[in-house]
């Protein structure tokens, strides 16, 4: 997924802000793939929450570097996968109506389904974890050795907020999507292309392997704690304790999934 980083972070809502930096120009040859895959992706991360408008078409073709044409084709595939829904004339848009999936066993503690899913993919799932040991805690410090701005700051507050009454307002699958906006917006703020791009991709790996361990109480405490760490050094400006911080948040999710995983 292509995305682009910006110094100032637009006015707006989180998912505005989220959706500036998670969507840019895409890439190669196969422009409809490329739309197709950032659209899905901001969707499935809940950077677009279900119920939410999605940008003007002419918008989103300006931001993906694409033309309408292309858009148009992109915007159809998600509406035969029900991900969206457009309704047409005055007042109409396209409304996202995916509905995030409840982790695996979040009420059924069957592990049947695990080893079917990660058939001949676990080795390469698992590697996800090696990588984003070293890049979110490298986005954690760059973010806090910045100046950010107070809409940054914002941002960060916002999303954190988010996180925290998720999972009591939404359950699960609501509380998955805060937790990727959450370090999706960490990301937003180390004014990095490549580093967006990078985390974007970890967390789309974790988000489709989180989906098959069980939601465990006691893990949600302990993030939600981590995650308060990180922000707080983030915004205090200290880019060791915020390296750190991510690297024990990394390092416990990492312990969990490759334990219930293997």
């Amino acid at each position: 997924m292509v995305a682009r980083a910006v110094t100032g972070v637009s006015p707006g809502t989180p998912t505005d802000r989220l959706s500036d930096v998670v969507l840019g120009p895409v890439r190669g040859h196969h422009a409809f793939e490329g739309c197709v895959e950032q659209l899905a992706t901001a969707i499935r991360l809940g950077v677009f929450p279900t119920g939410s408008v999605l940008p003007p078409e002419r918008d989103l073709a300006d931001r993906l570097g694409v033309s309408r044409a292309t858009l148009r084709e992109a915007m159809a595939a998600l509406r035969e996968a029900e991900m969206v829904v457009t309704t047409r004339g005055r007042g109409g848009g396209t409304v996202v109506a995916y509905e995030p999936v409840a982790p695996a066993y979040a009420e059924d503690e069957t592990r049947g389904g695990a080893g079917a899913a990660l058939a001949g993919r676990r080795e390469a799932l698992l590697d996800c974890l090696t990588f984003r040991r070293v890049v979110e805690p490298g986005a954690s410090g760059t973010a806090a050795g910045r100046t950010l701005s107070a809409a940054e700051k914002m941002l960060l507050t916002t999303v954190l907020q988010e996180v925290d009454q998720a999972l009591a307002r939404g359950g699960p699958a609501a509380h998955r999507q805060a937790d990727s906006r959450l370090h999706l917006a960490l990301a937003s703020v180390t004014g990095s292309d490549r580093i967006i791009r990078a985390v974007t991709d970890v967390q789309g790996c974790l988000h489709e392997m989180l989906q098959l361990i069980p939601v465990l109480p006691v893990n949600i405490e302990h993030s939600t704690a981590q995650h308060h760490a990180i922000v707080d050094a983030v915004l205090a400006g200290s880019p060791g304790r915020a390296r750190q911080a991510m690297e024990r948040h990394c390092d416990d999710t990492a312990a969990l999934l490759r334990g219930l995983l293997d």
